[in-house]
């Protein structure tokens, strides 16, 4: 009877250490889908002092939370954000990244509705995910400590589309020229 009771209790053990890996990922995964819906949320409701607070250490470091705030401000009378689609989350040890579709309405220069496909890449601080997507230093920094992850899902420029007769068309930013 007490051995028949101690293989029981050894095969659910079992059972359970080859759960945990799974149960940590799928943790991980939700608590980053809820940073990028949290952040979003935030941006569409034009809190930017609370979007700075969930920039990485080193961010913040390098931005100030004025100059951040202001920045965020002057773009907002170009376009209101409406809805975002998370799709696939992928997440290796502290470091992650979320394929996201932003949908919104540019409201300046021309009226028209408009996406922006972007993956979001987040970096673990403190047990906190924080979204660093556009500090490429910040980034690069974490894939270079999870090479294998980095040659997987290397970082993407953003693609921006409008729709145009009922198209999306891609709209190619114009990227500064570099200082010399």
């Amino acid at each position: 009877m007490k051995i028949s009771n101690c293989k029981s209790v050894l095969s659910v053990l079992c059972g359970l250490i080859f759960l945990a890996p799974n149960v940590a990922r799928a943790t991980d995964e939700a608590e980053v889908r809820g940073t990028v819906q949290r952040v979003f949320e935030q941006l569409k409701s034009r809190d930017y002092s609370s979007v700075y607070d969930a920039l990485p250490a080193s961010s913040r470091t390098r931005t100030s939370r004025s100059r951040f705030t202001s920045a965020l401000s002057r773009a907002q009378n170009m376009y209101v954000l409406d809805r975002l689609e998370i799709g696939q989350i992928r997440v290796s040890a502290n470091v992650a990244v979320a394929d996201t579709v932003l949908h919104g309405r540019v409201v300046s220069p021309i009226e028209t509705e408009g996406k922006i496909v972007v993956q979001q890449y987040l970096v673990r601080e403190d047990g906190k995910w924080r979204v660093a997507t556009g500090d490429s230093a910040t980034i690069k920094k974490f894939l270079a400590g999870n090479p294998a992850f980095g040659r997987k899902f290397p970082i993407r420029q953003p693609r921006v589309y409008v729709k145009q007769n009922g198209n999306w068309i891609e709209f190619n930013v114009p990227r500064p020229s570099p200082r010399r």
